[in-house]
């Protein structure tokens, strides 16, 4: 089993001093030892995340601060972006890497973030996929005509050129027939256990591995990598009893973005219609599942067994999601206890 480093949560709302440190600091941890990436991702006008609007910023940074480790966008929101722009940062932060780069890709989340694009929130996914097409063949130093403001079709190539002959992709996916796709492409594949379990991503995996060899990809397969919160420590119920509050408003203002989804679906939902208490018992039960079913948090040796069901599962890479507790010394601290899990693996 691989592991990597995941940032995803991130307060942008709240100004701090040296809000990057965790990045910066734990990204030399993971490269030091032995980690097989770091990733970023793409947010865009929510607290949750909101420190990470661009993940070619964060990649840059990393590409100069690190040596080993690869650096991944985890995940890049293509139908935001014109893909000669996303060509030509990536290819920036291969040199910069030394050839470290890789991008896992996205359609979209909510539709608040679409203002950013010129197409609509409906044709994310269409989109997504001509999009990433463009961008392997920008790669590989085509030139793809574009059409201007006033309708003037201009051949674009992209530069500088970058040293890897082509660049890793993930495809996040959380519906089997995301999987499938990406497996007819050829493309790794990112995931995570929001609303499901081991078993259910295990069923998704095998119809990904099945695609892939129906299309007579090339061994070896595919990269499954499983996004996971991950909190390690010598005492399981000190750590636990430790995470319980900083997890619990981590999965609120998660729940919160769940709201904005749901209301940009023309979903009437909204947290106000729960009383405290109720709210306490759904962020109780969030956290006890978590803990208990999809998460690394506890001890190395209490997460052992955990680590080998994934495995089992088809899931070669367990990223690991370790800034949801807001507390940045904890978050360094606990990097230790993760090193010791991965060299048991």
């Amino acid at each position: 089993m691989r592991f990597s480093l995941f940032f995803f949560d991130g307060d942008g709302a709240s100004p701090r001093k040296n809000p990057y440190r965790l990045l910066l600091e734990s990204a030399q941890f993971a490269d030091e030892n032995g980690f097989t990436a770091v990733w970023t991702p793409e947010r865009h006008f929510h607290a949750f995340g909101g420190l990470y609007p661009n993940p070619s910023l964060t990649s840059a940074a990393l590409a100069t601060s690190t040596q080993h480790i690869q650096i991944r966008a985890g995940s890049l929101v293509l139908p935001l972006h014109h893909p000669v722009r996303v060509a030509e940062d990536w290819a920036v932060i291969d040199q910069l890497s030394q050839g470290r780069a890789a991008l896992a890709v996205a359609s979209g989340w909510t539709m608040d973030e679409f203002i950013l694009s010129r197409d609509p929130h409906g044709s994310r996914r269409t989109v997504m996929w001509k999009n990433l097409e463009t961008i392997q063949r920008l790669w590989k130093g085509d030139a793809i005509p574009f059409e201007d403001a006033n309708g003037r079709m201009v051949e674009a190539k992209a530069l500088p050129r970058p040293l890897q002959s082509s660049i890793p992709i993930w495809i996040t996916s959380q519906s089997t027939e995301t999987f499938i796709e990406a497996g007819r492409t050829g493309a790794h594949v990112l995931t995570s256990l929001l609303g499901g379990d081991v078993n259910d991503v295990a069923g998704k995996i095998r119809k990904y591995r099945d695609a892939w060899d129906k299309q007579g990809h090339e061994k070896p397969k595919g990269t499954v990598s499983l996004m996971v919160h991950t909190f390690l420590g010598a005492d399981e119920e000190e750590v636990k009893r430790d995470i319980r509050e900083p997890f619990g408003a981590y999965l609120k203002t998660h729940y919160g973005l769940l709201e904005q989804l749901a209301k940009g679906m023309g979903l009437d939902v909204s947290l106000d219609d729960f009383s405290d208490d109720d709210l306490d018992a759904i962020l109780s039960y969030g956290i006890d599942g978590f803990i208990k079913q999809r998460s690394l948090i506890g001890t190395p040796e209490g997460c052992l067994n955990l680590v080998k069901e994934f495995a089992e599962a088809g899931v070669d890479e367990l990223c690991c999601l370790i800034d949801f507790a807001q507390d940045d010394a904890g978050a360094l601290g606990s990097l230790e206890y993760l090193n010791q899990l991965k060299s048991m693996c």
